[in-house]
C-alpha cells in the first residue's frame, strides 16, 4: 500500500503520470479522427498549442476560472479544427496529412512571431492549476464520451466512412460534414489537453508543439491499434513510460526503443489491440465461465 501511495506522493512519478494522462486525452481525440474516421492528421500538436495558449492567456490577463479557461481552450481548438476542416476535408490520405502538417507549422510560426504569446522566448507566469486527480477525472470523462460516440449512429457513420467513403455516401451519409464534425470533436479534446499542459508546466514555448509532438501522439494511436479506445490507452502508456523504464541504459535507450517499435510493427502490424474487441472478449470469457457459450458471431 505504501508503494502505491508513493507513486502519487513522489513528485517525479506524479509528474510522469500526469503528463501521460494529459497526452492520453490528446491521443483519444486523434483516435476519433484517425482511428475511427480514417483521416490522417499530422498537425495535432497545433491544436494542443491553440488550447494551451488560449487558456494561458485568459488566466494571465483575464484572471478567469481555470475550468472556464480550459473549456475555452477546447472550443478555440475546435473552432480552428472546423476552419481547417472546411477546405481540407475534401482531401484524403497523404494530401490531408500534408495539409494538417502545413497548418501545424503555420500555427507554430505565428506563435513564435506574436508578441502577446511571448514569441520565441515563450510565455511564463501561468498559474499552476493542473493536478493528477483532475487529469484522470477528465481522462475517464473523455473515454466515456468517446465510447458513447463510437456506439452511436454518428460513430457508426464515421466507421462506415473509414471503411469505404463511396459506399457510405451511397447509403445517404453526408461524408464531408461528418468528417468535419469528427475533426471538431477530436481537436476539442486536443485543446483541453493543451490547457492542462499549460497549467501544469506554467510555461509555454512554441517548440513544445512541433511536428515531433504530433508524431508522438500519432504513434500512441497507431501502436495501440487504430479504432480501439483501450488500444490508444495502452499505446500511450507504453510509449510514455518506456523511456522512463529505460533510463538505466540511457546510452542505448533510443536504440532499444526503436528496436521495440520495429518488432512491434513486424509481429503486431495492426497495433497491440488492433482487431481486438475487449468488450466482446470479456463477454466471451464470462459466458464460458458460466457455461453459456460465446457471444454470437465469434469463433469458438
Amino acid at each position: 500500500m505504501e508503494g502505491i501511495l508513493s507513486i502519487f506522493t513522489n513528485p517525479y512519478y506524479n509528474q510522469v503520470l500526469t503528463t501521460m494522462g494529459i497526452f492520453l486525452i490528446a491521443a483519444l481525440g486523434l483516435h476519433l479522427i484517425t482511428g475511427v474516421t480514417g483521416q490522417f492528421s499530422f498537425g495535432h500538436a497545433a491544436f494542443l498549442s491553440i488550447g494551451a495558449y488560449s487558456s494561458a492567456l485568459m488566466s494571465i490577463y483575464l484572471h478567469t476560472p481555470f475550468l472556464l479557461n480550459m473549456l475555452a481552450g477546447g472550443l478555440m481548438a475546435a473552432l480552428f479544427g472546423i476552419l481547417l476542416g472546411i477546405p481540407s476535408m475534401r482531401l484524403t490520405g497523404d494530401y490531408l496529412g500534408i495539409t494538417t502538417l502545413g497548418f501545424g507549422e503555420i500555427v507554430r510560426i505565428v506563435f513564435i512571431n506574436t508578441k502577446i504569446t511571448g514569441g520565441a522566448m515563450g510565455l511564463g507566469g501561468i498559474p499552476k492549476e493542473t493536478n493528477i486527480a483532475l487529469v484522470y477525472l477528465l481522462v475517464v470523462l473523455t473515454v466515456f464520451s468517446l465510447y458513447r460516440i463510437q456506439n452511436s449512429r454518428f460513430g457508426r457513420a464515421l466507421v462506415a466512412i473509414r471503411e469505404d467513403e463511396i459506399a457510405a455516401e451511397t447509403m445517404g451519409i453526408n461524408v464531408y460534414w461528418y468528417k468535419i464534425k469528427a475533426f471538431a470533436v477530436g481537436t476539442f479534446f486536443a485543446g483541453v489537453s493543451g490547457a492542462l499542459f499549460a497549467h501544469m508546466m506554467q510555461y509555454l514555448n512554441p517548440s513544445d508543439f512541433g511536428f515531433a509532438r504530433s508524431f508522438d501522439i500519432l504513434n500512441f494511436v497507431v501502436l495501440g491499434g487504430l479504432g480501439s479506445i483501450p488500444g490508444t490507452i495502452l499505446g500511450t502508456a507504453v510509449l510514455s513510460l518506456a523511456p522512463e523504464f529505460l533510463r538505466f541504459v540511457k546510452e542505448y535507450r533510443m536504440l532499444i526503443y526503436g528496436a521495440l517499435m520495429i518488432l512491434m510493427m513486424i509481429f503486431r502490424p495492426y497495433g497491440l489491440l488492433g482487431n481486438v474487441d475487449l468488450v466482446r472478449l470479456f463477454k466471451n470469457i464470462w459466458l464460458r465461465r458460466t457455461g453459456k457459450g460465446t457471444v454470437s458471431g465469434d469463433k469458438q
